[in-house]
């Protein structure tokens, strides 16, 4: 059975729900937040939770149609600036507790699952970091980094025991993330969404924001059939670009990456991926993927500055798979899809306000799950109850993206990293 090939899996696997009418009209509220992705969710729930009233969030099209509702579906600790360089630019103090507020993010979602009742396909089974190259001392270093700075401990997995659980002979050894799942991102999305609704935040879809005023002391955003007033405005856009605010705007760069998810194995799955574990791997343009609990094999990959047909995403992906699982280069491909990430130059979220009522939470940069999560509650306690903590990410603010040389440089990077892994691993397999 051939599926529908302008649907990603997760549209086609999530339940029907309503659909949140348009704003229309004129109406006044307490904070509007522009974005209706994990952001902007967990920004509006966060506020609920603390008591904020008329908190109304606009979506351009539907609740997760962005990033949110098309990435690997992995929640773990951390960011896409990684453990190092971050030890390196804040110290060991500020650069532990900005992490661990990753590591509260995963209890939390967990938690917030448990609370609203999301059923999201969730499997609490942590990740593996597989070891693409012979040489143990990367896993070796971060194991002992984290453990160290980070009160993190990440387990490290032989090659005999991992290649019990992934039947290929491409990975070594391995490092298992014990906090970390994985789940359904757009049924989380949408239910992140439904439990606000029920905290008495207003949502409306199909309300692109086109835009963003000061008068006097409040904002207003305009839409195409209707105008929100507000003193508080919380832009969470990701990728997909408001076009309200120039200067942050101009801070991001919006950058695709591809998944596809396979046909239903069976056992053929099982016996060639032995574990529960979403899996990732050591390279800097790294495969990562899942099994499904309907026997397909979800698989995602690359970085790119361009968006791709599903018939262009399925011929790379399959490719990458082959390299990996060739007992499962003939799977049929029955979803493939892209979506666009935010990315700044500085690798960190971009999580602050500008002292007006004006709040930003985006670039995320393919980190999502957690770090969104981190967002929502820092801007909610500072809109709640004048909270400063977001100030421990001002290190990392607005910086320009210089679009659209920035693209070039970002693909320049990404294929010299990518040269980098492939002489490496053709130097190691000699």
């Amino acid at each position: 059975m051939n599926e529908d090939a302008t649907l990603s899996y997760y549209q086609a696997t999530a339940a029907d729900v309503p659909v949140y009418e348009p704003l229309q009209g004129r109406r006044d509220a307490s904070v509007i937040v522009v974005g209706g992705g994990f952001a902007g969710l967990n920004t509006a729930l966060g506020l609920a939770e603390r008591g904020v009233r008329d908190v109304c969030l606009l979506e351009s099209e539907r609740i997760g149609f962005g990033a949110s509702g098309r990435n690997g579906g992995f929640v773990f600790a951390g960011y896409s600036l990684g453990e190092q360089a971050l030890l390196n630019q804040l110290g060991a103090q500020a650069a532990k507790a900005l992490f661990l507020r990753t590591v509260e993010a995963v209890r939390r979602i967990r938690g917030r699952i448990a609370e609203y009742d999301i059923d999201c396909d969730t499997v609490d089974a942590g990740v593996l970091w597989a070891n693409w190259f012979s040489d143990p001392r990367r896993l070796l270093d971060r194991q002992r980094l984290l453990a160290r700075h980070f009160d993190t401990e990440w387990t490290w997995v032989p090659q005999a025991v991992l290649r019990e659980q992934l039947r290929t002979r491409r990975y070594t050894d391995a490092l298992f993330e014990r906090n970390a799942l994985h789940l359904h991102p757009l049924k989380y999305a949408r239910g992140l969404a439904r439990a606000a609704v029920k905290q008495g935040v207003t949502i409306h879809e199909h309300s692109r924001a086109v835009s963003l005023t000061r008068e006097g002391e409040a904002w207003v955003v305009r839409t195409d059939e209707g105008e929100l007033c507000a003193p508080q405005v919380v832009l969470a856009c990701g990728g997909y670009l408001s076009g309200l605010q120039p200067q942050v705007d101009r801070a991001v760069l919006p950058i695709a990456t591809y998944v596809m998810v396979t046909e239903p194995l069976g056992a053929a799955l099982h016996d060639t991926i032995a574990t529960e574990s979403a899996v990732y791997d050591t390279r800097f343009a790294f495969d990562y993927y899942r099994k499904l609990r309907d026997d397909r094999l979800l698989w995602g990959g690359r970085i790119s500055i361009r968006n791709r047909s599903p018939e262009d995403v399925k011929r790379l992906l399959r490719r990458d798979l082959a390299r990996v699982y060739p007992q499962l280069a003939h799977a049929r491909i029955d979803y493939a899809w892209s979506g666009l990430m935010s990315y700044a130059r500085h690798e960190m979220p971009q999580v602050g306000g500008n002292g007006e009522g004006l709040w930003w939470a985006q670039a995320f940069g393919g980190h999502g799950l957690a770090p969104t999560c981190v967002a929502g509650e820092l801007l909610a306690a500072a809109i709640a109850g004048d909270d400063r903590d977001w100030e421990t990410f001002h290190r990392y603010g607005l910086v320009s993206a210089w679009r659209p040389l920035g693209y070039l440089a970002a693909q320049a990077s990404y294929w010299w990293l990518q040269l980098r892994d492939a002489w490496k691993d053709a130097r190691e397999r000699r």
